[in-house]
């Protein structure tokens, strides 16, 4: 029987872990203007992400590990990402499966997350993971927020988090990662219509 409104469909992904969240022109919100988000997390407890789109000016991966006495001279041309507004002093890294250390989170079978200390030793010293970027903060939703943020304007979901993010320059994510999905995102208004 048709109801006139439209049903999920039965294999609609219920969280969005591994995926891209696009922040939509207009959303309303300064924080997440033109956000990509590495979704790293999302259950019924609530959701985390980062923004990989954003570039803190002036601040190198060499001189933030520096901080930590990990000499990695190697990373100054790495730039050091705004990941999101929560916690803004925390560190994380997004990096590809080939590396495993303290308290790595899988994100997709080819992402992982990082947030201690034994990670930016190891790309200090050259063993770390072979793609890598590295953020300040992260974006975080309380049970069902995220859920239902997303039946209002602002944000849309992408695809996967493409694995050649890294070789992507910062500020072409958001583009790349709607492009991705046959969106040309210089066609997006920034209002919602009226019917």
């Amino acid at each position: 029987m048709l109801t006139g409104r439209s049903e999920p469909a039965l294999d609609a992904p219920r969280f969005y872990a591994g995926r891209m969240l696009l922040a939509l022109p207009g959303m309303g919100d300064p924080n997440f203007d033109h956000s990509a988000i590495a979704m790293c997390v999302h259950d019924e407890n609530g959701a985390m992400g980062v923004d990989v789109g954003r570039v803190i000016e002036g601040l190198s991966m060499a001189e933030l590990v520096a901080n930590f006495g990990v000499d990695a001279a190697h990373l100054t041309h790495v730039p050091v990402l705004r990941g999101g507004p929560v916690e803004p002093q925390r560190g994380f890294v997004l990096h590809s499966r080939d590396w495993g250390g303290q308290d790595s989170i899988e994100v997709t079978p080819e992402w992982a997350l990082s947030g201690s200390l034994d990670i930016l030793k190891a790309i200090g010293a050259g063993m770390g993971p072979d793609r890598f970027l590295m953020v300040l903060g992260y974006s975080g939703w309380g049970a069902g927020q995220l859920e239902h943020e997303m039946r209002m304007h602002g944000w849309f979901l992408g695809e996967h988090i493409p694995e050649d993010l890294p070789a992507i320059q910062p500020a072409r994510r958001w583009d790349a990662c709607f492009s991705a999905c046959g969106v040309d995102s210089r066609l997006l208004c920034s209002g919602m219509g009226e019917a």
